[in-house]
């Protein structure tokens, strides 16, 4: 966190399959039968760093586990919007009010329902390696109740 937060982390882009970055930080979740995921119509390649991403989808989909109170499993997908590649992890836990959704996003904070150890520095981090990359990390309203995580990143052209 402190290597972000002084602009010390380098970031190096370049495109990537989205195809191999997505199931690989999904397997390392600890419950990869817990996700599913699917890649929309021309959503498949991104600008990003993949070892960063990696680390930011990973963080995502721990955290959409650990909240997730459904028998659907937590989502991954892709899609295209103009000339941005979104990726989005969706739960269908209690999700986060949005009054309170950017403060989610500093170091330190935790859901009071999260049952976890951690300390509170996930999404600060997850955010952090984003913006790195030239991407942004929102929060927005599952439809049917829950949490959607979207990371947006600069799309990349096919190889």
């Amino acid at each position: 966190m402190s290597r972000l937060q002084v602009g010390a982390l380098v970031a190096h882009p370049r495109t990537i399959d989205l195809g191999e970055v997505v199931p690989t930080a999904i397997r390392g979740s600890g419950n990869p039968e817990l996700v599913t995921w699917s890649l929309g119509e021309g959503a498949r390649y991104a600008e990003a760093d993949a070892g960063l991403l990696d680390r930011v989808l990973g963080n995502l989909v721990e955290n959409a586990i650990r909240h997730h109170h459904s028998a659907e499993q937590v989502r991954v997908m892709t899609s295209r919007i103009r000339d941005e590649v979104q990726l989005r992890v969706i739960d269908a836990g209690p999700g986060i009010p949005p009054a309170a959704r950017e403060h989610a996003f500093q170091p330190f904070q935790r859901q009071t329902d999260s049952g976890g150890d951690g300390v509170g520095l996930g999404l600060a981090v997850a955010r952090g390696l984003t913006e790195a990359m030239g991407g942004t990390l929102t929060a927005e309203d599952t439809p049917g109740g829950g949490l959607t995580m979207v990371v947006a990143l600069p799309a990349g052209a096919a190889s």
